[in-house]
């Protein structure tokens, strides 16, 4: 089969699930149910077999021209395109086949499957996308998706609230976004990511530090960064295996993949400020998940943290790239692409385990959230503790699973590059350690706490099997030689750090986690039923909740500002544009139309007053004047 073919069908086959679900299906939750997890079976096979194709796979075909102006539409599929494109199917899979029990008995379950199968369809275009403005398109039909599935729950003011917030904050980089297409375009000539690539290589000069800024806004916003990060947490409002897909492996995970793929326009300086926003993002999320009670929250901080680790990672390994004089628009990989996307597959494995973890903890506990009202689930739940376990140590880095290897390699580009960002990123990972430990003695140690947590029971089979095969990839998917043969450009980048180097790595990495988990143990306790953090450090604890104050200053920028100035220009509106130059001028055509009209009366004597009076004007402009 072609590889063009496999593309397209690899598009068509969501698009057609989600089409069938919203004109024939919507009241038939289970043939919708049906329709979605096939289409996202097929995806799965679709995707390993166009990935194994030898070589990149590039197909454009001319979409609209006008004038000089002209876009392109077609695909583009590279070792990076390919990690991104698998991770998504086999990620998205197993949520679908999770969200079959998780969903049962919903009346609206017909709405959720035709969502996720928009989304899928979306987020393949996004990711083979070969050009900037197509990737644009289905950027935000990506956001679209992420609005109807946060608010799924349209009952719920809190979910509709968070589904305006999560679009409205997008859009916000999304503008930065656009701006920086349109100045790329301006600037290049295309938009087409293989002829920026080689415009660049021809004429260096031509990459510049605001089209990259303007670009990477797109990430910032998509991918939660400082100061864009606050959508993330609130986005748990959707359904469970909606924050495991959207919110851990796929979308949030988008701008991460825009970075990778725009690497040839990438600045020194831009890539400077791309490693310190990824740094603080990670450091700053890290504290904020301390004193998150929800346990869907604290994973969405986590997400933030991790997301920041990527995103430094990217900056990090291209700045040695250009220091080291070969920069990031020679290959089409660098220790930076590398590093990213690497840590971007493990940690899509470990982080969908949690989050379909909590979904099966919050299952059972009756739709209940808060870890302090749980306890005691480590015997009534034995394989969601043991899958969720797992989890937990590969994202906090324990020694030989997923994301011991992926964080290593972050590091070791820290280490090479900026020792101050080192000890940042350490640090993030004990931060890491002791926020999933104070989450993990709480909900499965100890006695159950209400009701809800002491009748819970374990899920059944079609929610388990996906927390089993999930938790065998946070394991094993840091061991690169595991990696298929198309991968090969992707491990073989990865940095590979010297001995003593890496010793030190481990150590201090080994360290931060055996401290973290150590505090977190000796000060939470097993099954805590407070928060000791609050009851002993109240300052502390509620300096941290907090988090910076960001959602109160942008709720006091919206009210006391963007409101102020949108009523000013809403007076500006009434009394220039509507009231003088609308108004104004309407009035002043009425006038001369009843003026005119009345030189037509039909009277004779007013004729010849009208006759003598021109006259007499007539002799005033002669001789008066």
């Amino acid at each position: 089969m072609q590889p063009e073919v496999i593309a397209f069908s690899l598009l068509l086959t969501p698009l057609t699930a989600a089409v069938l679900i919203a004109f024939f299906f919507r009241r038939s939750g289970k043939v919708a149910t049906v329709l979605s997890v096939g289409a996202a079976a097929l995806i799965g096979i679709l995707s390993y077999i166009l990935v194994s194709q030898s070589g990149p796979v590039q197909k454009t075909y001319e979409w609209l021209t006008l004038g000089s102006f002209s876009v392109s539409i077609g695909f583009l599929i590279t070792p990076t395109a390919g990690v991104m494109l698998l991770v998504v199917a086999f990620v998205g899979f197993f949520i679908h086949v999770f969200s079959i029990g998780y969903m049962k008995g919903d009346p609206h379950v017909a709405r959720f499957f035709g969502a996720m199968s928009l989304f899928m369809f979306s987020m393949i275009g996004l990711t083979m996308a070969d050009d900037l403005i197509t990737l644009f398109i289905f950027w935000e039909m990506v956001g679209l998706c992420s609005y109807l599935l946060i608010s799924f729950y349209h009952n719920r003011p809190s979910a509709i609230a968070a589904g305006n917030k999560a679009f409205i904050v997008n859009r916000i980089g999304d503008f930065g976004f656009i701006i920086g297409i349109v100045w790329a375009y301006w600037t290049f000539g295309t938009t087409n990511l293989s002829e920026m690539q080689a415009v660049i290589a021809a004429e260096p000069s031509l990459a510049i530090t605001p089209i990259a800024l303007l670009l990477f806004c797109g990430t910032v916003g998509k991918s939660g960064q400082v100061p864009l990060h606050v959508w993330l947490p609130d986005a748990m409002e959707g359904p469970t295996p909606v924050s495991a897909l959207i919110h851990a492996a796929t979308m949030v995970a988008a701008g991460i993949y825009l970075l990778c793929r725009i690497s040839a326009v990438m600045t020194f300086d831009a890539l400077t400020v791309i490693m310190w926003v990824g740094t603080i993002t990670a450091l700053y999320a890290g504290f904020c998940a301390i004193t998150q009670r929800d346990i869907k929250k604290i994973l969405a901080y986590s997400t933030v943290s991790q997301l920041g680790y990527m995103v430094a990672a990217y900056g990090l390994g291209s700045l040695i790239a250009i220091e080291n004089g070969s920069g990031p628009l020679v290959g089409a990989m660098t220790g930076g692409v590398a590093a990213a996307m690497f840590h971007l597959t493990t940690h899509a494995f470990f982080k969908a385990l949690l989050f379909l973890g909590s979904g099966s903890i919050i299952h059972a506990c009756h739709h209940e959230q808060n870890i302090f009202n749980m306890g005691g689930l480590a015997g009534k739940m034995p394989l969601t503790f043991l899958t969720f376990t797992i989890g937990c140590l590969a994202l906090i880095g324990f020694p030989f699973l997923a994301g011991f290897f992926s964080k290593d390699a972050i590091l070791y580009l820290a280490l090479e590059h900026n020792k101050i960002v080192f000890g940042l990123l350490v640090f993030g990972a004990l931060l890491t350690a002791l926020y999933m430990t104070r989450l993990w003695c709480v909900v499965f140690w100890g006695k159950p706490k209400t009701g809800k947590a002491e009748g819970a029971d374990e899920s059944g089979p079609v929610m388990v099997v996906p927390l089993i095969v999930l938790s065998v990839f946070s394991i094993i998917a840091g061991y690169t030689s595991l990696y298929p043969a198309v991968f090969y450009d992707l491990v073989h980048a990865i940095p590979h750090p010297e001995r003593a180097d890496h010793w030190l790595i481990v150590i201090l990495s080994v360290l931060a986690v055996i401290v973290g988990f150590s505090f977190s143990l000796a000060f939470y306790k097993p099954g805590a039923h407070q928060d000791n953090l609050q009851r002993k450090l109240p300052a502390v604890y509620g300096f941290l909740a907090k988090k910076l104050w960001f959602d109160e200053f942008y709720n006091w920028y919206v009210a006391k500002v963007q409101q102020r100035l949108a009523q000013l220009l809403s007076f500006f509106e009434q009394l220039i544009i509507s009231g003088f130059m609308v108004r104004g001028v309407a009035g002043l055509a009425s006038l001369l139309g009843w003026s005119g009209r009345s030189l037509h009366i039909g009277s004779i004597h007013g004729y010849v007053y009208w006759f003598f009076a021109g006259i007499l004007a007539l002799w005033l402009i002669t001789f008066g004047f």
